[in-house]
């Protein structure tokens, strides 16, 4: 009788700049190879060599830089091929598969505070991506102050082209997530993300109980 492989399990972190997803993704990996459990970690956008080569055009674009609509379509084509060549290929590996950020950034940042709608990125995603949903989007729910401060403490005040926008834009990115989370209380976990490192990761670790014991997301 052949082994069945189970397909793993897909966690992405959202929040905004500074929110700590990187350093969460981190922290989940390790607990989760402590278990035994195979963990691919991976960003966005990014990567895959492709990905990575246009998130290099992304957060340092070209003359004047993008307008919103290739801005969008740059995020979609770099996580189409993020999708096909890593992360499909890991869930079906049985890995669990852990990205800083994924589509619910898109709608965050372009849908949302770019103003191109919902419709417009889910569409790009549907057709890019064949509609991929993470088993469950951990939102780092952090106070717009306290992102500030974390913000010039990582980048000593050398943000990227979508770190340094004005402060009114990344308002109207947490105010999205919030939305996203709100209308989507099944995919989504809100972890407050002010706390400590280890502190953040023990919540985190609660918000993924029912992924370990082999529930829904």
């Amino acid at each position: 009788m052949t082994d069945v492989q189970v397909r793993g399990r897909f966690v992405a972190f959202e929040g905004g700049e500074g929110a700590g997803k990187t350093t969460q993704a981190e922290l989940l990996a390790a607990a989760l190879r402590a278990r035994a459990i195979e963990v691919d970690v991976t960003r966005e956008p990014g990567g895959t060599p492709g990905a990575e080569a246009i998130r290099t055009l992304l957060l340092d674009p070209p003359g004047d830089g993008w307008s919103l609509k290739a801005e969008a379509l740059l995020f979609a084509a770099a996580r189409a091929d993020h999708v096909e060549h890593r992360i499909l290929p890991a869930l079906e590996a049985g890995k669990w598969v852990i990205c800083d950020r994924f589509v619910d950034s898109s709608r965050a940042y372009q849908g949302g505070a770019g103003g191109l709608g919902d419709e417009a990125i889910l569409g790009l995603h549907q057709f890019g991506s064949d509609g991929l949903r993470p088993d469950l989007t951990v939102l780092l729910d952090v106070d717009p102050d306290k992102l500030g401060q974390r913000l010039i403490e990582r980048d000593g005040g050398k943000a990227d082209a979508i770190g340094g926008r004005s402060s009114d834009y990344h308002q109207k990115v947490a105010s999205r997530f919030s939305v996203l989370a709100q209308a989507n209380p099944k995919s989504f976990a809100v972890v407050d993300g002010s706390g400590a490192a280890d502190q953040v990761h023990d919540a985190v670790m609660q918000a993924i109980v029912s992924l370990l014991s082999g529930g829904a997301g």
